[in-house]
């Protein structure tokens, strides 16, 4: 996994200008297939890691909502067994409890880290994929480029990047390296907004998955006390009895 990600951010990070401007220098767009063709293999490789990863935040969701479940009617049967005065099974039932709400928590922390990782490789594929799409096209407008050089005889000047090619003179040539390069720069532009908003919206997510727990706690605590002030009152004592002790 670690080895797949290190490829995808290479390829993610791997400067376009760099890649046309070699292309130029060969006079081919080889160097530019080779990227697309590793691309579209880490690519898909990605994709499978991520279904991967998905189905596990899937499996680990359920299993933190079936032991929470299982320890929310676990608690109430210990209430009940209090009541009745079944000290001993409710002593059993208050242990399983413990052991339920510790597999609930280790459940909750092991979704919400592979969520993030899940979350981190969606955004991958899809930084990837604008690359990709980026290369794909600048790749038919510089085969145009280099056939065009060549029927003007313009390769004669060494030309080995768009800013050698702004410079020879040819206002057609020199219109379409502008145009490769703006075009360039703008997918440059909205990779750099892309990696600054990824972690910004991971935080997101992962605070958002804890604040919705603690306001279905706090939902429960206020519809369970909602009974009668009584019970309020009880809670509200053995509440002051504890930080008492």
């Amino acid at each position: 996994m670690a080895s797949l990600v290190e490829k995808v951010n290479t390829l993610i990070n791997a400067s376009l200008h760099s890649i046309v401007d070699k292309a130029l220098q060969q006079n081919s767009v080889a160097v530019m297939d080779e990227y697309i063709r590793q691309a579209e293999k880490n690519l898909e490789a990605l994709e499978d890691s991520a279904a991967t990863v998905g189905g596990t935040v899937r499996t680990l969701k359920r299993k933190y909502e079936e032991f929470s479940q299982a320890a929310e009617k676990l608690d109430r049967d210990i209430d009940t067994l209090v009541i009745k005065g079944k000290d001993d099974l409710a002593a059993a039932a208050q242990a399983e409890l413990n052991t339920k709400q510790q597999l609930a928590q280790e459940y909750y922390e092991q979704w919400q880290q592979q969520e993030q990782q899940y979350q981190s490789m969606l955004d991958m594929r899809v930084k990837l994929e604008g690359r990709l799409t980026a290369i794909r096209q600048e790749r038919e407008h510089l085969r145009a480029l280099i056939e065009l050089t060549e029927a003007k005889k313009v390769t004669t000047k060494t030309i080995k990047s768009l800013d050698n090619l702004a410079d020879v003179g040819d206002k057609e040539i020199s219109s379409l390296a502008d145009q490769i390069r703006g075009r360039l720069d703008t997918e440059d532009a909205r990779l750099d907004m892309a990696t600054r908003n990824i972690s910004d919206q991971i935080d997101e997510a992962v605070r958002s998955g804890e604040i919705d727990r603690q306001l279905e706690e706090r939902r429960r605590r206020l519809l369970g006390s909602s009974g009668g002030a009584g019970a309020g009152d009880e809670s509200a004592g053995a509440a002051g009895e504890s930080a008492g002790g």
